[in-house]
């Protein structure tokens, strides 16, 4: 299948309005483990790249991206604001003049921005954070399009993996962060940051399958 700019540019407003959606619910999981204001920060971040889709005038899926990456990272002063903001630039590289996103494109875009986050939070499967979430959900995302699934399938597929990468964080120590120190307080607690993830994932998978009804009724 392909996403045109358009395509793609709405299903990032459909990740800011899940996000909007949700964000008493991170927060209230953030109260159990951290400050209590995941649920602020990521609304603020998303909202702040929805008004930047708003105005944004080239058909570049690239470039909007690097434009996300500032708004996001402008937007958010905690530590997920460089995570996400890596992400966005690393993306945006991946998909640098494209107006149109062919399945490739999308898994390439995926995985890179996965890269990025790991990468610069150093964070592993285990610790109790996003990468709860990421980590499975692209080692699924790979694997599926090995098999050369169709793209639908494939964000379906990492859903279900990232799914149960979130779940699992009820039952993880904290191993990062202001978190660490709770010690087995920490037990029986979903991660917010893998939660988050886990709505930004399935938001997107969601507007893909969309897209394929709308092209396929066609």
């Amino acid at each position: 299948m392909k996403l045109t700019f358009q395509q793609f540019s709405s299903i990032l407003l459909q990740i800011a309005d899940r996000i909007e959606l949700e964000k008493d619910y991170l927060s209230e999981l953030d109260r159990a483990l951290g400050d209590g204001d995941h649920g602020v920060t990521m609304s603020l971040g998303w909202q702040a790249i929805a008004d930047k889709i708003e105005t944004f005038g080239i058909e570049d899926c690239g470039a909007l991206l690097k434009e996300a990456a500032m708004a996001f990272l402008n937007a958010v002063g905690s530590s997920v604001g460089p995570l996400y903001a890596t992400a966005f630039l690393r993306g945006s590289a991946v998909l640098q003049g494209k107006a149109v996103l062919s399945d490739e494109d999308v898994i390439r875009f995926w995985i890179a921005a996965v890269n990025g986050i790991q990468e610069r939070g150093k964070a592993q499967m285990g610790d109790k954070t996003m990468m709860d979430t990421w980590i499975p959900a692209i080692e699924a995302i790979k694997r599926a399009h090995s098999e050369r699934k169709e793209l639908p399938v494939c964000m379906q597929e990492a859903v279900s993996a990232g799914e149960r990468g979130m779940i699992a964080t009820k039952e993880m120590y904290s191993r990062l962060g202001r978190s660490s120190r709770l010690g087995d307080r920490a037990l029986g607690h979903q991660d917010p940051g893998a939660t988050s993830a886990f709505i930004i994932l399935s938001a997107f998978a969601d507007g893909v399958a969309a897209v394929q009804d709308e092209q396929a009724a066609r």
